[in-house]
């Protein structure tokens, strides 16, 4: 394992903004790592590219800006309501050099509250991927969307992965993409976490959501579960991302969440920090 931590992230412009928010709470939560950023889109533009590559140059990190082209997924019928980018997280070992063994996918809606480094370097004990399942309190969606997917594997968020990218690249295929989506598409509601789970779900290594992908929308649930022992205490010192998931979104003015507040301190505190840029540029 490298000391480098390789970071993939895949989006349009409607989330540049939010993305920002989220390296940087990478940045300054993960102060002594040194992070290289993939950027994985095919629309951004370069004023775009380039707002995040003042971030990742002012943090000291590396970023590469992966453009993929337009007939790469030319072949995936896409559900008109998401983005193609959505696909890219899966098809990551195909568009990344092959030199890029490992990466941690992260969602451009979440918080980064304490270290990654211990999801680095994870044993992944064989597996392609590791992820965390958001269970509830009673375990039931495992059930229902096993039901609904024809699946024997519990329920997989592809919020944040751990990619072993040499076996990705043996075992994900556009094509087998393409022709679950033809052949099930009345069945997808979440389709690239619904094709993750129906095509890979049995080589997923479980990790533990309460402290790799913790949905902020469920705090009673995580304290229920855990005899009251999860609080906002235990969060806070164990809890390593947050991830927003659902509507509305932190940013959003409607939301008014227990964790909403830790999302818009971290969305000030960049806003703080962009203006020493301009004025210390970095070399």
């Amino acid at each position: 394992m490298t000391d480098e931590i390789n970071l993939l992230v895949t989006l349009n412009s409607g989330y540049v903004e939010p993305l920002k928010t989220m390296l940087y709470s990478v940045y300054v939560n993960n102060p002594d790592e040194h992070i290289h950023l993939w950027l994985l889109h095919a629309s951004l533009t370069a004023t775009e590219v380039a707002a995040i590559q003042q971030l990742t140059t002012a943090f000291g990190w590396t970023l590469s800006n992966e453009k993929v082209a337009t007939d790469f997924a030319a072949g995936v019928p896409l559900i008109k309501r998401y983005p193609r980018e959505m696909y890219f997280r899966l098809l990551s070992g195909q568009i990344l050099p092959t030199t890029v063994k490992r990466v941690i996918y992260l969602d451009p809606d979440l918080l980064v509250i304490n270290a990654l480094r211990p999801l680095w370097e994870i044993d992944l004990q064989g597996h392609m991927l590791a992820a965390a399942v958001h269970r509830g309190v009673t375990g039931i969606v495992d059930s229902v969307n096993q039901l609904r997917l024809g699946t024997k594997t519990s329920y997989f968020n592809s919020g944040v992965l751990v990619m072993d990218l040499e076996q990705a690249r043996a075992k994900i295929k556009l094509a087998d993409i393409t022709t679950a989506i033809d052949q099930h598409e009345s069945e997808l509601i979440l389709p690239d976490q619904d094709i993750l789970n129906f095509l890979y779900g049995a080589d997923i290594l479980e990790i533990p959501e309460e402290i790799w992908n913790y949905d902020t929308r469920k705090y009673l649930s995580y304290q229920t579960r855990s005899l009251n022992q999860h609080d906002i205490h235990w969060v806070m010192a164990h809890t390593v991302i947050l991830h927003y998931c659902g509507t509305p979104k932190p940013w959003e003015a409607a939301s008014d969440s227990k964790f909403t507040s830790l999302f818009l301190y971290h969305q000030q505190q960049l806003q703080r920090f962009m203006p020493t840029l301009a004025r210390d540029p970095v070399e």
